[in-house]
């Protein structure tokens, strides 16, 4: 109930929403022992320009640090590095093979302009000579030389300095996709509150990208703001504020700052979720009472009420296909995850180990629903196969909620609390690689993960 009750209790600072120093940080707090080795070479630096100006950013640590986040990777030490190759026919393929990786990444830097730069990059399996024939590499876009043979991956891409650490990640999802199969999602973003009790507007709605880099704040309000949430496009966010004294639920363009009422009925508006194709919104209303699920015709402004039962229901999630919701209700005496479908309203119950089951969500491969699970009076991270119905404890935290799936299903970030701070956490789907996402100012909680941004 405590965290039931949780979920349902402006300034604009301009017209585009402006960079912060507080920024959060990524700290690996547990990590796989089978993650692959993988190297990732400092990259070459070179410049046209008669005054040449280093990057901002370290393109080749960047690309490192966000495989070794995903926990399924862990980069070589420069130190152990035998070799430092820029280009294709420096490639030592034997000397790769005696350090034991899996890829090696390598590439240049050059400064065409000042602010702007050109990168270029290669992913080789050292041990697979037939991988250029395996990849989607033009034939005649490389030397004709035997190490060729190894190439995976073969990119140049045109930065600046504004979104350099951007392209970084976009190069870091290619090569996890390359090495793994999967789409990579570190070229996506987090919302979360962040909360300064020492600011004059010490609640913050604030972007940041996947790694805590770039925060931006796109809304700070004297009184609470809860349960952020990313339209399916990833250009707005709607969220409950309290600036009027209840909750309310606004939903605001991300890049200029608009915002627009669309809840503020009698009593809770709360938990607001985009249907997957960004036409409806689910909410928790108690305009007639009892907190309901309704859905929101977002063009019409028209109401379907979902559910009907003097309990309590709340927390509604999609599922991918947009036919049912899964929620929070206590209608069978304590909070449990149901389901319901759009079509009819038909209504089952989804969890049944444990007496305290809570905000769940899909992921968005539909496989699997992720929850807050109570067990031994602490409150972990749980994920529940869909088809099973076997349930795994995730983390060793004891305080979790509010959690969020990463768009490629990978990973789940969620609030916990450090010490006396909240703070945001990151585990992965089999709950074997563990992270710590603390705040440089204040407290951080209500993380939710962007969609695929490109």
């Amino acid at each position: 109930m405590k965290h039931i009750c949780k979920k349902l209790v402006v300034l604009w600072l301009g017209l585009m929403a402006y960079a912060v120093n507080a920024e959060v940080q990524i700290y690996i707090t547990e990590g796989r022992d089978d993650a692959r080795p993988v190297a990732v070479v400092p990259f070459k630096f070179e410049s046209d320009s008669e005054v040449s100006v280093q990057p901002p950013h370290d393109f080749a640590k960047i690309i490192a640090d966000d495989l070794a986040r995903s926990g399924k990777f862990k980069p070589a030490e420069v130190a152990e590095l035998p070799q430092t190759p820029s280009q294709i026919n420096e490639v030592d393929i034997e000397a790769w093979k005696e350090l034991g990786v899996d890829g090696v990444v390598y590439g240049i830097v050059k400064e065409t302009a000042p602010g702007k730069y050109m990168v270029s990059y290669d992913l080789i399996d050292p041990y697979n000579d037939k991988a250029v024939m395996e990849s989607s590499i033009p034939s005649g876009s490389y030397p004709l030389v035997d190490q060729s043979f190894h190439l995976m991956l073969l990119k140049t891409k045109l930065v600046n300095s504004d979104n350099f650490r951007w392209g970084a990640h976009i190069a870091a999802d290619e090569i996890y996709e390359a090495l793994t199969g999967e789409r990579g999602a570190f070229a996506t973003q987090i919302a979360y509150v962040q909360v300064d009790r020492l600011a004059a507007k010490p609640y913050h709605l604030n972007v940041a990208d996947s790694d805590g880099f770039n925060q931006t704040q796109v809304f700070a309000s004297k009184s609470p703001i809860m349960s952020p949430t990313w339209s399916p496009d990833a250009n707005k966010l709607a969220y409950v504020s309290f600036e009027n004294g209840r909750s309310e639920i606004y939903i605001q363009t991300i890049s200029t700052g608009q915002r627009e009422l669309i809840a503020s009925y009698k009593g809770f508006n709360s938990a607001p979720a985009w249907s997957p194709d960004g036409t409806k919104m689910a909410m928790v209303l108690s305009k007639d009472g009892n907190p309901e699920l309704y859905v929101m015709d977002l063009a019409s402004k028209s109401l379907t009420r979902l559910t009907r039962h003097y309990a309590i229901d709340t927390e509604p999630s999609w599922h991918p296909n947009g036919k049912s919701l899964i929620f929070t209700s206590d209608r069978g005496g304590k909070p449990q995850i149901y389901r319901v479908s759009l079509a009819g309203g038909d209504t089952e119950r989804v969890t049944f180990e444990g007496r305290y089951n809570a905000g769940a969500e899909f992921a968005p491969d539909g496989k699997t629903i992720v929850m807050v699970h109570q067990n031994n009076g602490n409150f972990h991270v749980a994920a529940q196969d869909i088809d099973t119905g076997n349930l795994t404890v995730l983390t060793k935290t004891s305080l979790d909620e509010s959690l969020s799936v990463a768009p490629n299903s990978s990973m789940i970030i969620f609030s916990t609390v450090d010490g006396r701070q909240k703070v945001l956490s990151a585990v992965s789907m089999d709950g074997r690689f563990k992270a710590r996402l603390p705040a440089n100012v204040g407290e951080v909680k209500a993380p939710a993960w962007s969609p695929f941004i490109l």
